[in-house]
């Protein structure tokens, strides 16, 4: 059973349950400075890490399909490495349709098998807490309307590592437009060579969906909400929304209850093309989804990054 990410992890201050469980996040902050064998530099590759230092809802997966795009312009041939996680593989399916994804138990075979193929530059969704790699490029990836939370370890917080390792990062602010200034400057106070990217969430499909209508809205992801603020910055009619753990993997008594609530208002169903990806093909007919794309403000200079030529 999969457990949604608890409401305390967002607060701005620690509460109570934070506070109890705080020793355990020390404790993991501790293992995690235990340094491991030296980090493998793979010579023959140029790999771009492209990952999360809060659980979840960041954009990881977005945000690599807009690099693949830029790489390709570039005619630099590039690739997807994904780890086999069994309950991401409306991820997986994701990154499919966008080029050659390599999946593997270990990030290290998937990496050799893309060498071994004489792909130029690998792209990894997700890998920033495997200290096994040594990336030519880090990307971390911050949800605009959660940032750090509540600012502690999990399970206290959100996050999976102590933000003393942004250092030689690259952070990409992704969601609903704010400017997060202030958070731009506390980061920098410990960090003045960091460069920040600014990106908003724009859907693809959006003429295909009919504003007339009222809507279901239901998302297992890992931020609902900047889903749903997207939703009614384009005026959609937003009947209830219902929000599910991060790749739920839907039965047929949640659809079933979806249904009836459509039909009960009246209403069309809409949800994300990651969930739409993990329906089954007999409750597609009947849902529609949302396509989005990633709108990077300072594109010219990710472009100068991504220059591998």
């Amino acid at each position: 059973m999969k457990l949604k990410k608890p409401k305390f992890w967002d607060y701005k201050e620690p509460n109570l349950i934070s506070n109890i469980l705080f020793p355990i996040s020390k404790i993991i902050e501790f293992l995690s400075k235990i340094k491991i064998s030296k980090k493998k530099d793979f010579k023959q590759i140029k790999s771009i890490c492209i990952g999360n230092i809060y659980l979840g809802g960041t954009g990881k997966t977005s945000l690599a399909i807009e690099i693949k795009k830029i790489l390709d312009k570039s005619n630099l041939k590039s690739c997807f490495i994904k780890k086999d996680y069994s309950d991401q593989i409306d991820e997986q399916e994701l990154l499919k349709n966008y080029g050659k994804t390599f999946i593997d138990k270990s990030r290290i075979r998937a990496l050799k098998k893309a060498i071994s193929e004489n792909y130029e530059v690998a792209i990894f969704d997700d890998g920033l807490q495997d200290k096994n790699i040594s990336y030519d490029l880090s990307f971390i990836c911050f949800n605009q309307k959660n940032l750090i939370g509540n600012g502690r370890l999990i399970p206290a917080g959100p996050l999976r590592e102590s933000l003393d390792n942004l250092e030689n990062s690259n952070i990409f602010l992704i969601g609903n437009d704010d400017d997060n200034i202030s958070f731009k400057n506390i980061l920098l106070e410990k960090f003045s060579n960091l460069d920040f990217f600014d990106c908003i969430y724009e859907p693809l499909n959006f003429e295909d969906i009919k504003l007339g209508n009222s809507f279901i809205v239901f998302s297992g992801i890992g931020n609902h909400q900047t889903f749903i603020d997207m939703l009614k910055k384009k005026n959609f009619q937003i009947i209830k929304d219902l929000e599910y753990p991060d790749h739920y993997n839907y039965s047929k008594n949640d659809m079933d209850t979806i249904y009836k609530m459509a039909e009960k208002y009246n209403a069309k169903i809409l949800t994300t093309r990651k969930d739409y990806l993990r329906l089954d093909k007999n409750y597609k007919k009947e849902v529609q989804f949302i396509d989005v794309t990633l709108k990077i403000k300072q594109l010219n200079l990710l472009q100068k990054k991504l220059n591998f030529k």
